[in-house]
């Protein structure tokens, strides 16, 4: 289901840029694919299943669903129902969104912590969330545009939970010469591969454009400079090779 919403998404762009009928058909393909592949869990949740096994600390197994694919998912249908003003586009966005709204004990893809913070998990741990902040801030887009198709001022609040949330525990991916990819509670951090760091960086921009909140910015630019420095990249490549050998 991401790699489908990913690829839509993209010929999505392509079709806005170029006018490609090709890239169109192909968008909407994904669209219905998604629309038609959207299905009860176990829980009774609407969600997007990944119907393989996957490892990621814990054995995901199939039937899974993330935070991640909700989110993607819920930008191409928004995408779709504003284009083709079919309204089936429209009821199956609407199913996505619940899973935003439900515990991810309970079958959906949000987390609440201690300090009352709400995260979008990427992957559902049964031991302990992850905190993968890419996938949570893709997950979060997919709640900022179905916010704009709406206007409904519950989206929008919940919207601006997830990013308080973010903007509280920011800092806690910095680790003073590079970002983690998530915030798991292991002896080693797991570090950001270089391509991961540089979505950081593209990742809180967009959040400073889309809320105007300094903090975004400032942290980005931060990360940024962290590539100026040779041994910067070099000392995140050789723990992240630690972490891998450690702990998979």
């Amino acid at each position: 289901p991401i790699a489908i919403a990913q690829w839509s998404l993209g010929n999505y762009n392509l079709w806005k840029k170029n006018n490609s009928q090709d890239c169109y058909k192909k968008f909407i393909k994904g669209a219905d694919w998604l629309n038609n592949n959207l299905n009860l869990n176990n829980k009774n949740i609407y969600v997007w299943q990944h119907h393989f096994n996957w490892v990621y600390k814990e054995n995901l197994v199939n039937p899974w669903h993330s935070g991640l694919a909700q989110g993607q998912g819920l930008s191409v249908l928004v995408r779709a129902y504003q284009i083709s003003q079919n309204k089936k586009y429209l009821e199956s966005a609407k199913k996505a969104y619940q899973s935003f709204l439900i515990d991810t004990s309970k079958g959906g893809v949000t987390f609440t912590d201690k300090d009352d913070n709400v995260w979008i998990e990427e992957y559902i741990m049964k031991k302990s969330p992850t905190h993968i902040l890419n996938g949570f801030i893709w997950g979060l887009w997919g709640i900022y545009d179905y916010w704009l198709l709406t206007k409904d001022n519950s989206v929008k609040k919940l919207f601006n939970r997830y990013v308080q949330t973010i903007l509280s525990n920011v800092e806690k991916y910095d680790i003073g010469y590079w970002s983690l990819y998530e915030l798991s509670n292991l002896k080693i951090k797991m570090r950001a591969s270089i391509f991961y760091h540089k979505l950081h960086i593209v990742q809180l921009q967009i959040l400073f454009n889309m809320t105007g909140i300094e903090d975004f910015k400032n942290v980005s630019e931060k990360w940024n400079n962290y590539l100026n420095k040779k041994f910067n990249v070099f000392k995140a490549t050789i723990m992240k090779i630690l972490f891998k050998i450690f702990y998979y």
